[in-house]
């Protein structure tokens, strides 16, 4: 319809998503105009840099970030990837660090300080095991998506021409994040780091041992589920057509009804398939969407941002998100 406002959306597909971005299922008085960008990290950086979608998804943290700093946008209490922290964290043996407090005084390596992964897992060690995050030495070799965003004095850039793989492997750091938050290539974690196409499990343990078992420990303990991706509107939009954040909420809701159904069968064996399914006994909806489902994982987020310096002041919770179930 004409009257139906026209938005331009950057969100990828997952299992999840696909029946929203294929039309399969509609946004109420809304005409989606659904923009590829690969990865989408790619996206989240013109959006915090360039505000260029009216509707995208973000990491949590660097919207965390945005937002303190005034971004014109907020989010949704859509969240469209989970996972646990307690794990793809590995130490040198000889460094002689058996638990998180031992990596004050240490460098340790991390891809960018405020990657969504870094501040779960610092915020894990901080309040779980009781490291001083500012006694450690936060070593990064990539650039924040919020260029303005001030770092604390207890992280450095890796010198020009060194990776955090080969400064790991020369023991230049003690200590660091595998995957895509720091080294080694994107996937699961493994305890394995890459070098030379070699994976050395048996040199770089993890720090955390029985992973799994923790994690489930933790979150019934405390009820995180860590927040991996969320999305978020430009606050013009919502200013001007406040309909639009019930019309999404509902569309990701239905689009994600018949990729839970699928989960619960027997088929699919992608990552993702995999990692839901297993998590599914402990959390039961993989994929839990609404503010009241999410408080502990969104209060811990914020108490996290603030520990870590990422963000100025504890944002009150209207600030961060729009409940669209008031709209």
């Amino acid at each position: 319809m004409a009257d139906n406002p026209r938005l331009k959306i950057a969100i990828a597909t997952y299992g999840h998503t696909k029946a929203l971005k294929s039309g399969d299922v509609k946004i109420a008085k809304v005409d989606p105009d659904f923009v590829e960008v690969a990865p989408i990290i790619g996206a989240f950086r013109r959006m915090v840099r360039d505000v260029e979608f009216d509707v995208c998804e973000m990491a949590p943290t660097t919207y965390m970030i945005a937002r303190a700093l005034g971004a014109p946008f907020i989010a949704l209490p859509i969240f469209i990837m989970r996972r646990f922290h307690h794990g793809g964290f590995v130490v040198r043996p000889e460094s002689g660090i058996k638990e998180p407090k031992d990596l004050e005084g240490k460098k340790v390596g991390v891809r960018a300080y405020s990657v969504t992964t870094g501040v779960w897992t610092r915020g894990i060690f901080t309040n779980e095991y009781g490291m001083d995050s500012s006694k450690v030495t936060w070593v990064v070799d990539d650039e924040e998506h919020v260029t303005t965003l001030k770092l604390p004095p207890n992280v450095v850039h890796a010198s020009d021409g060194k990776s955090l793989a080969g400064m790991m492997a020369s023991g230049e750091l003690q200590a660091g994040f595998t995957g895509p938050a720091g080294i080694g290539r994107a996937g699961p974690p493994t305890g394995a780091w890459e070098q030379g196409g070699q994976t050395a499990a048996q040199v770089y343990p993890e720090l955390i041992p029985n992973v799994a078992q923790t994690e489930a420990a933790w979150y019934r303990r405390t009820g995180i589920y860590p927040i991996h991706g969320l999305i978020v509107v430009k606050t013009e939009v919502l200013a001007k057509y406040p309909f639009v954040a019930r019309s999404l909420y509902d569309a990701f809701v239905e689009a994600k009804k018949p990729y839970i159904a699928h989960l619960k069968g027997t088929e699919g064996n992608s990552a993702d398939e995999i990692k839901y399914r297993g998590l599914m006994p402990l959390v039961g909806d993989p994929l839990p969407y609404g503010l009241e489902a999410n408080m502990p994982s969104i209060e811990a987020m914020l108490t996290y941002g603030l520990q870590q310096q990422l963000i100025p002041k504890r944002m009150p919770l209207d600030e961060v998100f729009v409940d669209p179930l008031k709209h």
